[in-house]
């Protein structure tokens, strides 16, 4: 018995690991192709295609869409925009003016403000834990930026940068509403959601902005993103979430910000200090331990 969980716990783990090495990877292809292809069309096109490869899904589910209340499609609307349209689109423009690395220890910010916020929105404060995690994340944070005072990227990139991080930790909180109650699963809550604000994002993508022509190479990636990194790494950390605790999931998930730096270098040609790779590194440790909450006792 204890081997079988055993070995349950290792497949998870191993699954999940894949998924934010996925994820990292992500980052690369869009950084390659961003210049080709307008940000919030190919976000737009990216989940766009990612809704179709989950629709078989969604189809098996029909019965349980048809029987959504007002309220359900209100959430799962407000979600589709703010977790797709807003935090997606932020990301990918973003990421045409901010290098990788930096962003991604920007992005961590969302767990600081998922702290802080919960404890007026959701009523939950944070552990002693947590705000030390804060606070050494934070040191991690000034020691990246300080041999930097001018900083890379420009300055817009910033500005979105700050609104990805929001939209991402108000989504957070939306999807911790939805899901809180556990009436709809995971596939459901996935597949509306996302194309909801995959329509929205295509939709203003093309509305603002000129679409370009795509290459072959371009059309792979972003068909590459829709199926492996997106529908395929969706479902398989659900699937993980089965097996793993909150901590543990966070702490992989948490592993992204060295993944992403590391892929940086070897792929963009991005050179790293030892200063900021130790910074990388405090952060990292600072957001791990934000994410440790205490689990309730019933």
């Amino acid at each position: 018995m204890n081997n079988t969980i055993s070995s349950q716990r290792t497949k998870a783990i191993l699954q999940a690991l894949l998924v934010t090495i996925l994820w990292s990877s992500s980052w690369i292809l869009i950084k390659f192709t961003i210049s080709d292809i307008p940000p919030l069309t190919f976000a737009g096109l990216r989940y766009g295609f990612a809704s179709l490869f989950l629709l078989p899904k969604l189809l098996k589910s029909r019965s349980v869409i048809r029987d959504l209340s007002i309220q359900n499609w209100q959430q799962l609307t407000l979600l589709g925009i703010v977790f797709y349209t807003f935090t997606q689109g932020g990301q990918f423009i973003t990421l045409k003016y901010l290098p990788t690395t930096t962003f991604s220890l920007l992005l961590n910010f969302t767990s600081i403000f998922i702290a802080i916020f919960g404890i007026f929105l959701l009523h939950e404060k944070p552990s002693l834990l947590q705000w030390i995690g804060i606070s050494v994340f934070i040191i991690g944070v000034l020691l990246y930026f300080t041999p930097n005072p001018d900083l890379q990227g420009e300055l817009i990139g910033y500005f979105f940068a700050g609104f990805t991080v929001l939209a991402n930790a108000l989504a957070a909180l939306l999807g911790r509403m939805v899901n809180r109650h556990g009436n709809l699963s995971a596939s459901v809550t996935t597949g509306v959601s996302m194309s909801i604000g995959a329509i929205l994002l295509l939709v203003i993508g093309l509305a603002s902005e000129k679409f370009p022509t795509i290459s072959i190479t371009n059309w792979i990636v972003i068909l590459s993103l829709a199926a492996v990194n997106t529908a395929f790494a969706f479902t398989l950390w659900n699937k993980s979430l089965q097996v793993l605790s909150a901590v543990e999931s966070g702490a992989l998930n948490n592993s992204m910000l060295v993944q992403i730096a590391l892929l940086s270098v070897i792929f963009l040609g991005d050179t790293l200090s030892i200063q900021a790779w130790i910074s990388l590194l405090i952060a990292t440790v600072g957001i791990t331990m934000t994410n440790i909450k205490k689990t309730p006792h019933h």
